[in-house]
């Protein structure tokens, strides 16, 4: 339960990453939010529910050059 004035989003709405960090794992390349979500680098999040959100972004092997020479 969340203690912090204003209160962090709840973990089943769409600003839910809005929510403070609670524990940090940047070597890892997740933290865990005051809602229970853990936030992954790559956008991804897991809900404290079992459900996956999948990545926002493209991880960078998935890229396409913009500057690609035909």
């Amino acid at each position: 339960m969340c203690r912090h004035r204003p209160t962090c989003p709840a973990a089943d709405v769409d600003g839910r990453d809005a929510a403070r960090v609670i524990s940090s794992h940047p070597e890892q390349g997740w933290s865990l939010l005051c809602n229970g979500v853990v936030s992954f680098d790559d956008t991804g999040e897991l809900l404290p529910d079992g459900r996956i959100i999948a990545p926002r972004k493209p991880h960078p092997s998935e890229q396409r050059s913009a500057t690609r020479v035909a």
